[in-house]
């Protein structure tokens, strides 16, 4: 069974993201395909990204600058799927977000890994443009961004008292996201283990030092 990280990406008091994340979590477990936990980047307070070769300690084993940015790492990379639920921000996703994501450095931890986004808003935009740009990052992270999504606009009265959501496309749209995310996950699963090659970059970087010699 797959292991699914579930992000939450908003941090801010009285975010909308409470209304979306305990229908969602509800949903994933009850699919057969996974074993879901939770990563609310509330609980994850991060560093402002700034590490380099001498923060990281040991190249095999990093140690990073704080401990919490190691445990970070290793969250992420003992994972196998991940849904990140993001707002939009400006035409894009918030910085704690991108902060954590760009904190998975040396363990690619995302690498070869499915990713599915939930966009929501409290307009007609639903965080389209957050998932579009979050394609973007995850695909220079090397993971791989799913195509279909779940899109939520005017979040603030998408769920019934009872937190059910009151258009049946919004639980029609996750079904299908969980069922692409446990496919690819199966599939991503039995790829890596099979073998996979070393980060592109870093044969790019062999190759050109090896020409040099």
């Amino acid at each position: 069974m797959s292991k699914l990280l579930m992000i939450v990406g908003s941090t801010r008091p009285a975010r909308a993201a409470d209304l979306v994340v305990p229908w969602l979590t509800s949903r994933a477990r009850a699919h057969d395909g996974f074993e879901v936990e939770l990563a609310d980047l509330r609980d994850w307070p991060l560093p402002i990204f700034g590490e380099h070769r001498g923060t990281v300690g040991d190249l095999d084993d990093p140690t990073y600058s704080e401990p919490i940015v190691r445990a970070w790492n290793e969250k992420v990379k003992q994972s196998d799927a991940f849904i990140v639920v993001t707002p939009e921000y400006n035409h894009s996703i918030p910085g704690g977000l991108k902060n954590a994501i760009d904190s998975v450095w040396l363990s690619f931890g995302f690498r070869n890994k499915p990713v599915a986004v939930l966009g929501y808003s409290n307009g007609i935009g639903a965080g389209i443009r957050a998932i579009e740009h979050l394609a973007q990052v995850f695909v220079e992270a090397e993971a791989v961004p799913l195509r279909n999504t779940v899109v939520l606009p005017f979040v603030n009265t998408a769920f019934g008292e009872e937190g059910e959501p009151v258009d049946p496309a919004t639980d029609i749209s996750l079904q299908v996201m969980l069922d692409d995310l446990a496919w690819w996950s199966a599939a991503l699963d039995k790829a890596r283990a099979a073998g996979e090659l070393p980060p592109g970059s870093l044969r790019a970087r062999a190759a050109l030092a090896a020409a040099r010699t």
